[in-house]
């Protein structure tokens, strides 16, 4: 077995949290924030409860908010090992910080109030990140897409050369995917609610004894603790729980960011492998130990890489929320701990890389110019073939002879010889085009179709305006490894 000097080196590093992950992510999924929010709720509460006439002790509040992030973790851990129940735990250390608040800490609530609200908290926290994150890879792709608007490259279907389109053209794409996704974040958070002031089944029982039976006093002790959690409305009805559709419906719009950033880094390692695009490359990095000429595409690869652990995790919320059992099973506790931090730290690395790239691509044009050239004859077909049904020749008849040509022509290239199709195609007399018309059919530019003009629209109309909102924006996460 191993001897290792240093015993904290002997456990086990989430690799999220020891390479990837920001710090503003990580801290919102760290004790202190998640315990410093459950006293936040618990003053919340009690300050209500003391608007609505119940008596809390001035002097309990005073105490419970000086002690909000005096938070003793080893303290917690000792009791929690003393009562096997991590919300009791934290209710008997913040009273023994706030003495004057121990006989009313989590009056009429339950597990949930602190837990769940908490939850909800961290979700809102965490997609305003990923939010942000979306629209700074938005800002830089959107200057990409501006000043490559017009250069031609070579379009491929099913990875196959295809007509031309331009290097920004293709920029728009991936940014349309951010774009919706952005909209469903937004959406996710505008419609996000708060649990509320519930108790243990969702009835608000123990809340209407303490209220003297006033169901209207209920109602406004809950948009009370609402209020000052920074919602505007909890949920209308729950079990113990908040709906643990939320989760799933959170889960799956970080599933469709992934999808989109895995796409377009799939597309930036395809293109690196043509040697017409590379991601940022520092002056010391290293491409391989063995082999120093290489230059990997490294970050689209971690950005490939982590996406699929953020797409499988959607599986995991879907499930909880398909087995909740009546009002409520603890059976996903465990799994949240796990897969919601999981899936908005490793969406956040992935940003993280996203912004950088799409911030530092570097275009090798020369090479782009050289690859559309060898397959600039072909383009040039549809034009010949629309030129001559146009002049009433027979589109059928001139498909199938342009055909016979172009593969003859491919056969050459692929025995290593150069291609011949304006040749063949000059040659027959059929199909009435000179080889000088053929030159000119052939010019990149004419072959792009409107796909500068398309770059330049799509930039002023649905990019522009969302840059414009998020305009305070201004993101940059650190690449770490």
């Amino acid at each position: 077995m191993t001897q290792v000097s240093n015993p904290a080196s002997d456990r086990y590093t989430h690799p999220l949290s020891a390479r990837y992950v920001s710090s503003e992510m990580e801290r919102i999924f760290a004790p202190a924030f998640r315990f410093g929010t459950w006293r936040r709720l618990w003053l919340a509460l009690a300050e209500a409860q003391r608007d609505a006439g119940l008596g809390v002790p001035e002097r309990a509040i005073d105490e419970m908010r000086a002690a909000l992030d005096d938070i003793d973790l080893d303290a917690a851990a000792r009791y929690e090992r003393r009562f096997r129940h991590d919300v009791m735990a934290h209710i008997h250390l913040f009273g023994d910080a706030a003495p004057a608040a121990r006989g009313i800490l989590h009056l009429g609530a339950t597990s949930a109030f602190v837990g769940d609200n908490t939850d909800l908290i961290q979700h809102r926290e965490a997609m305003t990140i990923v939010r942000d994150r979306v629209v700074a890879t938005i800002r830089g792709l959107a200057g990409f897409a501006a000043e490559y608007r017009a250069l031609p490259t070579l379009a491929y279907t099913h990875f196959q050369p295809a007509q031309p389109t331009t290097v920004g053209k293709r920029a728009t794409l991936w940014i349309q995917d951010l774009l919706l996704d952005l909209e469903e974040i937004e959406h996710r958070l505008a419609n996000l609610k708060l649990r509320g002031v519930r108790g243990t089944t969702g009835t608000q029982a123990s809340f209407l004894q303490l209220l003297g039976g006033d169901h209207a006093r209920v109602d406004a002790l809950e948009q009370d603790v609402c209020h000052r959690l920074g919602f505007d409305e909890c949920y209308p009805v729950t079990g113990q729980t908040y709906p643990r559709k939320v989760d799933q419906a959170f889960l799956a719009t970080l599933a469709g960011v992934a999808a989109s950033a895995s796409r377009m880094a799939h597309d930036i390692r395809l293109l690196s492998h043509l040697r017409e695009l590379e991601e940022p490359f520092e002056q010391d990095q290293v491409g391989s130990s063995a082999m120093p000429y290489k230059r990997n595409p490294m970050r689209s690869e971690r950005i490939c890489a982590v996406a699929r652990h953020v797409i499988a995790l959607a599986a995991d919320p879907a499930h909880t929320a398909a087995t909740q059992w009546l009002e409520r099973t603890l059976d996903d506790s465990a799994n949240k701990r796990l897969a919601i931090p999981d899936a908005y730290m490793a969406t956040d690395a992935i940003l993280v890389l996203a912004e950088n790239v799409a911030s530092g691509l570097r275009v090798n044009a020369g090479v782009v110019a050289a690859n559309l050239a060898v397959h600039l004859p072909f383009m040039a077909m549809e034009s010949v073939l629309m030129g001559t049904a146009a002049g009433g020749g027979d589109r059928q008849d001139t498909h199938e002879r342009i055909r016979r040509h172009t593969l003859a022509a491919a056969r050459r290239l692929t025995e290593g010889e150069d291609g011949d199709l304006f040749a063949r195609i000059a040659a027959d007399e059929s199909l009435g085009v000179s080889a000088e018309e053929l030159e000119e059919l052939a010019r990149p530019e004419k072959l792009v179709g409107r796909a500068p003009v398309q770059v330049d629209a799509f930039l002023a109309t649905h990019v522009a305006p969302v840059l414009e909102e998020h305009s305070e924006v201004r993101t940059r996460g650190e690449v770490r490894v």
